[in-house]
């Protein structure tokens, strides 16, 4: 319903009798508030908004403001809380969990299907057919959907969990949420319904014994292992615990129910579940806390590319993700890492939570011994797995050359490649007639031409200037800007110039040189992963420090002068175009020895 933009046709103040009965209706909709929960969600003094908006598709629907975030929308005269209010009393509505990656998909507008459903150990909510019903995230009881259940229980179960068992009408991410403070979901633990004394005796048996139908706290379908879940086939039926294993993730199926689940899904979903199983076999096996900050570009490349099972390769296109950055985003909503953008254009990981149950639960796939893990990863280390970016120079049309690229409907900001830039000027001069017609490889100056490429002292003495002094002229003058295309990653707009990678010999103690490594960074190397390649290759000691007068940035300090073997690490390996890097004439000469 949310799914994409509204339109907003009222926005008015709610009043005391209004608010009366909207307090109500309210009440009659969700009789499980009290009267202290009814006074604060909807209270008589503080500011109370309504909005009228309609749907893309043209619906009517009445939105309720408190404290500037949606609480309430109302459609059809039928009530509906929004995920805001959800967050503030989790248990306004029978609840069913979902896998994280099913999300995204709920935001774009997908209706919720039965097989994404993760039945727990006590078994669903009993609800029947059009009852309003929260969906939440696996191991989070705060709610990021509402929607209306297209069947009762009994009818889920008898269908064997397939089929469409929600009608999504509002999500986390989606427009409403946006029109609110756009704060994430809280961390809400699985309620405890044992009594303490219940909770003493479960504590004191054995795991693999505990076949008690309450949840615990973080406990799911997917953390019980295939013995726990055979001793529970009683609690769940046999068909339902079949139907439990073939949505879990793959990492925590056997060989075969990996297989049937596999071909029981699409090409995207089996791709979305690589994408979760090489991002949780990397943060568990091979991402240590030393190695934060983490580019996320190294992160995909060498890390979670060195967890991809033998025949898959991982392609973040085929998923429904589309982009990496929007997967390592849904991960930040389920706050298992932290990712910020500490150069503009280059994110990295800037933590990790690795107490999250989902982390801890992960079980390493059969296959992947720590032997073999660590001997992939050095030889993954030795492989090119960094791609050099795609770097091209644009131009952002300025003030002073407004006039001249207005006529082919660019403005101040306009941004435009060199080819581009070319081709306006070719079709102004000729469209205006200003070839010479005694020497076509003069273009003759015009009002236009002289106030934007002429200094004033030249606007009285030039009458004519050739093809390439009037391109080059015109490039001089407009906003230098530059795109970086990162492997797997959307093209990133930047203004300037790019900086080279800056390589330079400095004077220590002793008479000692050191070289120094800057802007690392802004062409998507790890310099920490740069300092240890060095570090190997020369057997001198290597060291990351703050870069002085930069922000956000570190150089890589190594003893020596290390450019030779600087330049053919940037240069071969990682074939980086020679005119990003500046410093390389300050290598010793070959044959000198000091």
């Amino acid at each position: 319903m949310f799914a994409r933009a509204f339109r907003v046709r009222a926005n008015t103040n709610i009043k005391g009798s209004d608010r009366r009965k909207l307090r109500s209706e309210v009440a009659a909709a969700f009789p499980t508030l009290s009267t202290e929960q009814l006074a604060e969600l909807v209270p008589s003094k503080e500011e109370l908004n309504v909005i009228k908006i309609h749907s893309h598709k043209g619906e009517a629907i009445t939105v309720y403001m408190n404290h500037r975030n949606p609480i309430l929308f109302e459609v059809e005269k039928v009530l509906y809380p929004t995920v805001y209010t959800l967050w503030v009393y989790p248990d306004l509505l029978p609840a069913f969990a979902t896998w994280p990656p099913v999300l995204q998909k709920l935001a774009g507008g997908a209706d919720l299907m039965l097989p994404g459903v993760v039945v727990p150990p006590s078994g669903l909510p009993q609800v029947r057919r059009g009852t309003l019903c929260a969906v939440t995230l696996l191991g989070n009881r705060a709610p990021v959907a509402v929607g209306v259940a297209t069947m009762s229980t009994e009818e889920m179960l008898a269908a064997g969990m397939k089929g469409k068992g929600f009608a999504v009408l509002h999500t986390h991410l989606d427009h409403l949420w946006e029109y609110g403070d756009k704060s994430s979901p809280p961390t809400l633990a699985p309620l405890v319904t044992d009594s303490a004394g219940d909770e003493e005796e479960l504590q004191g048996k054995e795991p693999g014994s505990s076949c008690s139908p309450e949840p615990q706290q973080h406990v799911a379908i997917r953390d019980l292992s295939l013995k726990d879940r055979d001793t529970c086939a009683e609690l769940l039926g046999k068909e339902e615990l079949h139907e439990s294993r073939a949505a879990e993730p793959a990492e925590d199926a056997s060989t075969e129910d990996q297989q049937e689940a596999e071909d029981s899904r699409t090409p995207q979903e089996q791709m979305d579940a690589l994408f979760n199983q090489c991002f949780f076999h990397a943060l568990k096996c091979k991402v240590k806390k030393a190695d934060l900050p983490l580019l996320t570009s190294t992160f995909l490349g060498s890390h979670m590319v060195s967890c991809c099972p033998a025949g898959k390769q991982l392609d973040i296109k085929k998923s429904s993700y589309k982009k990496f950055s929007k997967f390592l985003q849904c991960m930040q909503h389920q706050r298992i890492l932290q990712v910020k953008e500490l150069s503009k254009g280059v994110e990295s990981i800037v933590d990790v939570d690795w107490k999250h149950p989902d982390i801890k639960a992960f079980a390493v796939p059969e296959g992947f011994s720590s032997a073999s893990a660590a001997q992939e990863s050095k030889s993954e280390d030795r492989e090119q797995v960094y791609h050099a970016p795609e770097i091209i120079p644009l131009y952002g049309v300025s003030t002073k050359m407004i006039p001249l690229f207005q006529e082919s409907g660019h403005r101040k900001g306009s941004i435009l490649s060199s080819s581009e830039v070319r081709n306006i000027i070719i079709n102004y001069v000729k469209s205006n007639e200003l070839v010479d017609e005694t020497n076509k490889n003069f273009v003759k100056v015009n009002a236009i031409l002289c106030d934007c490429l002429l200094d004033k002292s030249e606007q009285d003495e030039i009458s004519h200037l050739k093809w390439d002094e009037l391109l080059s002229r015109c490039l001089e003058r407009l906003q230098p800007l530059h795109q970086v295309t990162f492997s797997g990653q959307e093209p990133v707009v930047r203004k300037g110039n790019i900086e080279p990678i800056d390589i330079s010999i400095a004077q220590r103690s002793s008479n000692k040189k050191v070289t120094i490594i800057k802007n690392l960074e802004l062409y998507g190397l790890d310099p920490q992963c740069v300092a240890n390649t060095l570090q190997q290759k020369v057997q001198a000691s290597a060291t990351i420090s703050p870069a002085p007068g930069a922000k956000d940035r570190v150089q890589v300090q190594i003893q020596g002068n290390q450019i030779h073997h600087l330049a053919k690490m940037l240069l071969e390996e990682f074939q980086l175009p020679r005119k990003y890097i500046q410093g390389l004439e300050k290598a010793p000469k070959l044959g000198h020895r000091k």
